[in-house]
């Protein structure tokens, strides 16, 4: 049943990004001499450049920093928890700092969208001590605009390695 939303939440946002894409295609194109212009390859650096910042904080133990890369109406959906919300942000990551994630490591492989939304897709690592891996799997991030700024407006996440069982 988690599989079926989770596709239905995919579905849905890979569909609102395609038609917004195809509706503003002519503005995503235009010449960057033009201010009203749309430029996605400058948008993904600027998304890269901010998730090294997000790995950066995650090895500093910043989890209010953290936070700060989310829309005011974020939310983070991760494995095997309930979402969180943007004020309980900080605390989640606070969580996860405290559970012994030392290093991050994202990969962005595709970032769609147009100067309203982008979709993010890539593939996470997560590092303890002495650089073991504690997991890795993939993830979506939807961006939204907020002052004049990209913030993190749907943190989805899963992980590749087998679920523990109860003892």
């Amino acid at each position: 049943m988690k599989r079926i939303i989770f596709l239905l939440i995919v579905s849905s946002l890979t569909c609102l990004v395609a038609c917004n894409d195809a509706s503003n295609n002519e503005t995503a194109t235009m010449s960057t001499n033009d201010s009203s212009s749309f430029d996605l390859s400058k948008t993904r650096a600027d998304i890269e450049a901010d998730n090294a910042k997000f790995m950066d904080e995650i090895k500093r133990g910043d989890s209010a920093a953290l936070a700060e890369h989310y829309h005011s109406e974020g939310q983070v959906l991760m494995s095997n928890s309930e979402p969180v919300m943007r004020r309980d942000i900080s605390s989640a990551w606070g969580s996860i700092i405290r559970m012994g994630v030392k290093e991050l490591k994202i990969t962005t492989t595709d970032v769609v969208g147009n100067k309203d939304l982008l979709v993010e897709t890539g593939v996470y690592e997560d590092y303890g001590d002495k650089n073991a891996i504690i997991d890795k799997g993939k993830y979506i991030v939807a961006w939204r605009k907020e002052n004049g700024n990209w913030k993190i407006y749907r943190d989805i996440s899963n992980s590749n390695l087998p679920r523990q069982r109860a003892k």
